[in-house]
């Protein structure tokens, strides 16, 4: 026998031997690595150099509930598992690797979570009050903790990679919650703090709305959400951000005020566009007649908006042909009235109108020719005497025309 064959059946003995003692050893609880070599029935099968292959039943795969085995391994995949049943009578070696990933993943979790760091985990399922992740053992995310908005339905959610935190770790319990909403949340706050460093106040850009309130309406600029007030949304006046706004809608906004510190900032959608103001001398000339809306009402005359912003007054003596003690009497809030254009300021915001300028003026009453009660006597039989005075109340002769004569009779 030569050296070289000697040497072969020398190493063949002991790798014969190391199997035997590997056969022998064998018993539940061991850590066995292996090669899955079939994916049969939902189980996998694992060459783990014994005389027969073991077997990894579905429920032993993951920590997750499978509806297919070939969901967790695929053939020629490496595989770490412990022995959890062996039967060499009836060839029967049942395998986990569910355990084994319990074990390690708890190491690793526990990492993690002191640290704080993001990783990405597999929606394996969807279940009530949230989903499923396989982290080595079952990780829960809460529904509240799936997004930074409210998510009604989340079957469309199983496999999707999320980036989440461990939010809770109890390993008693073996109970694990995870978070994606912390991570968008440290994002984009992250995000708000860089935005909110670029903006610039008397800024003009383009955003979108977001949400639509009682008070005004939040708009995205930039991955950040700013408020525009409903008195900033028109130039006219605006009941509900609803009437005049749809979330989605692309809007220009001005930036008024920014608050790092409270995380604030105040937009303006009327201020990016221009003001009534400043087509008002445009659109109208004096003696122009328009329609316009009563909008106030006042002790020396009525407001009237001839367009959105633009108001001008009617003064009291200009509201009506006859004398009237307040507008009050004539006209209402919310009445459309034709108007005359009298003067047009810009610069000051002032338009003056008049309402009884556009009316024609009612005929004058013929005056009265009745004569006066007294005397008959008119002024222009009088003639030039100087005895004779004329009243507003009627003829009054002096004294001395009354008792001249009898006085030259008694001298």
């Amino acid at each position: 026998m030569s050296e070289e064959t000697k040497n072969v059946q020398e190493a063949a003995e002991v790798a014969s031997q190391d199997e035997m003692e590997q056969i022998v050893s064998l018993k539940k609880g061991d850590t066995v690595k292996g090669t899955i070599v079939k994916i049969e029935d939902n189980q996998a099968y694992v060459s783990i150099g014994y005389k027969y292959d073991g077997v990894i039943p579905i429920r032993e795969l993951s920590s997750v509930h499978l509806d297919n085995a070939a969901d967790a391994v695929q053939v020629g995949q490496e595989v770490e598992t412990k022995v959890v049943s062996i039967d060499d009578e009836k060839e029967r070696l049942v395998l986990s690797k569910r355990a084994i990933d319990s074990e390690n993943a708890w190491e690793d979790l526990e990492k993690k979570f002191a640290s704080q760091e993001t990783f990405e985990v597999t929606v394996a399922d969807v279940v009530k009050g949230g989903i499923v992740a396989d982290v080595g053992v079952r990780g829960f995310i809460p529904a509240s903790m799936v997004e930074r908005h409210f998510v009604e339905d989340f079957s469309d959610y199983k496999g999707r990679t999320l980036r989440v935190k461990v939010k809770e770790l109890d390993r008693e319990n073996n109970k694990v919650i995870l978070s994606q909403k912390d991570v968008l949340d440290e994002e984009f706050e992250a995000n708000k703090q860089k935005v909110m460093s670029e903006l610039q106040e008397g800024q003009v850009l383009e955003g979108t709305v977001q949400r639509l309130t009682q008070f005004g309406a939040f708009v995205d600029v930039g991955g950040v959400d700013g408020l525009v007030h409903v008195s900033e949304i028109a130039w006219s006046h605006v009941d509900k951000p609803a009437d005049v706004l749809s979330e989605g809608e692309k809007v220009k906004v001005k930036v008024l005020k920014v608050d790092p510190e409270k995380g604030k900032i105040s937009l303006s959608i009327k201020a990016a566009l221009p003001g009534p103001w400043d087509t008002a001398a445009e659109k109208f000339h004096t003696g122009d007649i328009v329609s316009g809306e009563v909008k106030r009402l006042v002790n020396f005359g009525a407001f009237v908006e001839i367009a959105p912003g633009v108001e001008g007054l009617v003064h009291i003596s200009q509201i009506s042909h006859k004398h009237i003690g307040t507008p009050h009497e004539v006209l209402k809030e919310g009445q459309t009235v034709q108007v005359k254009v009298l003067d047009v300021n810009p610069a000051e915001k002032r338009v003056s109108l008049s309402i009884k300028e556009t009316e024609e003026a009612p005929a004058p009453a013929p005056r009265s020719e009745k004569p006066s009660k007294g005397s008959g006597v008119r002024k222009e039989d009088l003639g030039d005497n100087p005895n004779v005075s004329l009243s507003n109340q009627g003829l009054s002769i002096t004294l001395g025309e009354r008792f001249g004569d009898k006085l030259s009779k008694l001298k």
